[in-house]
């Protein structure tokens, strides 16, 4: 049966994610159109290239995460680039990481893949808007048929003052339009397959949209603030880690798959093997519990129910 997936982004607990991926697989589920956020967004785009979880497993295994974090040595190294280039960290790795992965794949722009099998949401700082990629490219300026998968993944995970934000074109005031990570907007953008088929009146039978979600509270930890670089490492570990304490509202719940991140924080890219298959698992395990206990004909009466009659509350991103 074919699905429509949504995945949470949540940095390296994104891990686990795919771990219910391969549940989904397993009991015969296939991907039809995917979205994502920041970690979601290299599920996504993976996927959409035709990847398997079984090759996605193996890439994680595979890819020391620690080497997106490279280079920061001082307090003064640190300062410098924050102040000159607005984040402690390049994006070029990870940029260039997923463009390899996707040419293997013979992907590289949006126009590789079939219309409407890949979103990728980010958020446009300057302009103060969401983006949907690459719905939005347009307002732009910029041809969707011609730009990088691999460039708007690394949009969509620029966590703000950790990754280098990512500048297109300036804006009417003669201004750079800074892109930073689509969590900032909507960390979960369950809504954008129900807004689609609201607003196109389709008729055609419902493909089931599932949301893949990272839940489990942390370990309240206090973070020792001393200068301005701990005091932004905690700005945007707040803000990042706050999404997993979100409250999943009653509309979503029956098409929400819950995944335990074990603790794990979204910056902690010094992973061990052996945590990252315990992320995978907790993953599995979430999506086998809830795909044995799944119905279409649960789906469509909930979906009728909290989606389709409720329509004015979807006239607006969520």
């Amino acid at each position: 049966m074919k699905i429509n997936a949504v995945f949470e982004g949540g940095g390296v607990k994104g891990i686990a994610i795919v771990g219910a991926v391969q549940a989904a697989e397993e009991c015969g589920f296939q991907f039809n159109e995917v979205a994502g956020t920041s970690s979601g967004a290299i599920i996504a785009s993976l996927l959409a290239a035709g990847y398997t979880s079984e090759q996605l497993r193996q890439i994680i295994l595979d890819t020391p995460f620690i080497q997106f974090v490279n280079g920061r040595t001082t307090w003064l190294g640190s300062s410098f680039r924050l102040l000159f280039k607005k984040g402690l960290y390049s994006g070029d790795p990870i940029e260039q990481w997923i463009y390899q992965l996707l040419a293997k794949k013979a992907v590289y722009t949006f126009a590789d893949l079939p219309a409407l099998k890949l979103r990728i949401i980010a958020s446009d700082i300057s302009d103060g808007r969401l983006m949907v990629l690459p719905d939005d490219l347009p307002l732009y300026n910029i041809d969707p048929s011609t730009f990088l998968i691999s460039r708007a993944v690394r949009m969509s995970t620029s966590i703000p003052y950790f990754f280098e934000p990512v500048l297109i074109r300036k804006n009417k005031n003669d201004l750079p339009i800074y892109v930073v990570d689509g969590a900032l907007l909507s960390n979960f953008p369950l809504w954008i397959f129900d807004r689609e088929r609201l607003v196109s009146r389709q008729s055609r039978s419902i493909v089931p949209s599932i949301g893949f979600q990272l839940v489990g509270k942390l370990e309240q930890v206090p973070r020792k603030i001393i200068g301005p670089i701990s005091m932004f490492y905690a700005l945007f570990a707040t803000m990042m880690e706050a999404h997993d304490e979100r409250y999943i509202e009653d509309h979503n719940r029956y098409r929400t798959i819950k995944i335990p991140t074990l603790g794990v924080r979204t910056t902690q890219f010094d992973l061990s093997d052996e945590v990252s298959m315990r992320l995978f698992e907790s993953g599995y395990d979430a999506g086998m519990k809830f795909f044995r206990n799944w119905s279409i004909s649960s789906y469509q009466k909930d979906y009728t129910k909290h989606i389709i009659d409720e329509r004015p509350r979807l006239s607006s991103y969520d």
